[in-house]
């Protein structure tokens, strides 16, 4: 049985300069693995802003401040043979990217490890109490991270976050070795890092306005531009969209169309921040490049996948997915989402064209689309695949 090992979170290294930063590389260079977590701001800002790297292996924590160091040199154990682990790596990822310019080479994410473990997306807390039987401390989820200097309760918190992990790995690995799942968990979390960071087109920004599939003419041009315009000044201020122009006036806007100042201040949600520096007219000649906007320059969104045949098919799929989860004590939307089912009825690449999901969901999909398999109740409440009869029914 695997046990937690004893990791001094009270008095982690705290890394502040080139030379401390030299010695933790060098030594994690020597490692076959290591735990990481970020913190970060994204409140005030644009784009995340790295406020501190955790990083654990055998029995030591080491916290490195990027407001005090320039963390680029981690770029040599990212891209190392090391496996990192991390918990819901997502975020940390491009975190990590922006600030190193690499991704790991090698991840092990608990957090899709339990979901192939009959885990729905468990906290970094929860799950170390339920694998592990420790309880982690809950930090403050409001505490200022790019504040200096750091409080005894911010690094204690911070250390804890990666204090654990390579207990979790070794636990983890070891449940899913014994379910045959850990190859399915090794992959899933590799895709985790071939997930292209996709760089935010402005003209495409108004697709995320609530409602806007059902905007037509001209709002459609108005939208795209006033919602462009946002998200350039956005960025050069490095401030949330919200400050430059809140998604209720954005709204109000693109319907009310105000070609006028006066205009402009009556829109519903529009008070002076908004208009402020210049940007009440910049805003009406965003307004004016919309109403005037061709229609061959219109950004239009690609057709939602439940605009095509198949919605009665994918319904269907949708509950025997749900099932087969359940029975395999695999997370739902690990396994599949509507949209790799849509994918996969419509003929196009989906996530269950190969491997494990081919197996478990892919095949039996399109053997049910086929007409060779038919789904019926097994008298329980739960779904079943059987081979169909080919004979009709009366009632």
């Amino acid at each position: 049985m695997v046990t937690d090992r004893v990791v001094d979170t009270t008095g982690p290294l705290l890394v502040q300069d080139e030379a401390g930063l030299a010695e933790v590389v060098d030594a994690l260079c020597h490692e076959d693995r290591y735990g990481f977590d970020t913190e970060f701001h994204h409140e005030k800002t644009y784009v995340p802003h790295l406020a501190l790297i955790q990083l654990s292996w055998r029995d030591q924590v080491a916290l490195i401040d990027p407001l005090a160091v320039d963390v680029a040199p981690l770029a040599t154990v990212l891209q190392g043979p090391g496996l990192a682990i991390a918990h819901a790596a997502g975020q940390d990822i491009g975190v990590l990217q922006t600030a190193c310019g690499v991704v790991p080479a090698r991840l092990f994410d608990t957090q899709v490890a339990a979901g192939f473990l009959g885990m729905s997306t468990p906290s970094l807390s929860r799950l170390t109490e339920r694998m592990l039987g420790v309880n982690v401390p809950k930090g403050d989820r409001l505490t200022d991270w790019v504040k200096r200097p750091l409080t005894p309760n911010q690094i204690s918190y911070a250390a804890g976050d990666v204090a654990h992990l390579l207990t979790l790995h070794d636990v983890m690995a070891e449940r899913l070795q014994a379910r045959g799942r850990l190859q399915w968990a090794l992959e899933e979390c590799s895709e985790l890092l071939r997930v292209e960071r996709r760089e935010i087109v402005p003209e495409e920004a108004w697709w995320k306005m609530s409602g806007f599939r059902s905007l037509r003419g001209r709002s459609r041009g108005v939208a795209q531009e006033v919602a462009a315009w946002r998200e350039r000044r956005a960025a050069a201020l490095d401030v949330p969209r919200r400050t430059v122009l809140g998604d209720l006036p954005l709204s109000a806007i693109v319907h009310a169309v105000p070609d006028t100042r006066r205009k402009l201040e009556a829109v519903r949600g529009i008070d002076g921040r908004h208009l402020a520096r210049g940007a009440a007219e910049e805003i009406l000649q965003a307004i004016q490049r919309g109403r005037d906007l061709p229609p061959d320059k219109l950004r239009l969104p690609p057709r939602r996948r439940e605009d095509d045949q198949g919605q009665a098919v994918v319904t269907v799929a949708a509950g025997l997915v749900a099932q087969t989860a359940a029975d395999e004590e695999i997370d739902t939307l690990l396994l599949a989402t509507r949209a790799d089912l849509f994918d996969l009825v419509a003929g196009q690449p989906s996530r269950l064209d190969h491997g494990w999901r081919r197996r478990l969901v892919g095949d039996p999909v399109l053997r049910l689309v086929r007409g060779e398999l038919a789904v019926a109740f097994d008298g329980s409440g739960g779904l079943v695949l059987e081979e169909r009869s080919h004979r009709p029914t009366s009632a």
